[in-house]
């Protein structure tokens, strides 16, 4: 379980695939993010809950399933690539950004970026499976960022990043046509499975 308030990026180092499965090198760019991690602990890389396999060198490793390297953005990044990185929630911290499972529900497409004095608004394409689970003033997490909307339609939804998110993640680096991973709200898909009676 995440907050979505991401601590900064990492660097792929390494992607190892071998038959079905796919391995992850990363070296977090933030000061003692591995200071305690373990083998078995859960980090939220770019939104998607991973299982750390070991920590080497200031870097940590991690298995990915198939379906996991299929459904997700991971499929585009190469080494080199910057991702975002938050540890998971410890019970009796603040929770200031929103409950985020770190169980992604598909990729998006920036479709629209402009510059509003020192905040960068963006726009995404929404498929119809998520209709209904996007809501003007409600939370999503893009590429792991807790991120409140802005405006949204049956197609598309906005949110805004303010220079703090601009500086520790990596959506300041978004252009039109970039895919990033998208969780909607995990209480608004309890609203909208009750209210369909369980049908997706």
């Amino acid at each position: 379980m995440f907050s979505g308030l991401v601590a900064g990026t990492g660097e792929i180092t390494k992607i190892i695939k071998q038959g079905k499965t796919i391995e992850l090198m990363v070296r977090p760019q933030i000061t003692n993010f591995l200071a305690d991690v373990k083998y078995g602990d859960s980090i939220a890389v770019n939104g998607t809950c991973l299982t750390v396999v070991s920590v080497i060198d200031n870097q940590f490793s991690t298995k990915l399933m198939p379906q996991t390297f299929e459904k997700t953005i991971f499929r585009n990044l190469e080494t080199g690539s910057l991702v975002n990185l938050e540890r998971s929630l410890k019970v009796g911290n603040r929770l200031e950004g929103h409950i985020v499972t770190g169980h992604v529900d598909g990729v998006s497409q920036v479709i629209e970026r402009k510059v509003n004095e020192n905040a960068i608004e963006l726009k995404f394409s929404l498929s119809q499976r998520l209709v209904g689970q996007i809501i003007a003033q409600g939370s999503i997490a893009i590429n792991g960022v807790s991120l409140t909307v802005m405006d949204t339609s049956s197609r598309w939804f906005t949110v805004g990043l303010i220079p703090h998110t601009q500086l520790i993640t990596n959506l300041d680096m978004l252009t039109v046509g970039d895919e990033v991973n998208l969780e909607t709200d995990i209480l608004g898909k309890y609203v909208v499975a009750n209210l369909s009676g369980g049908r997706k």
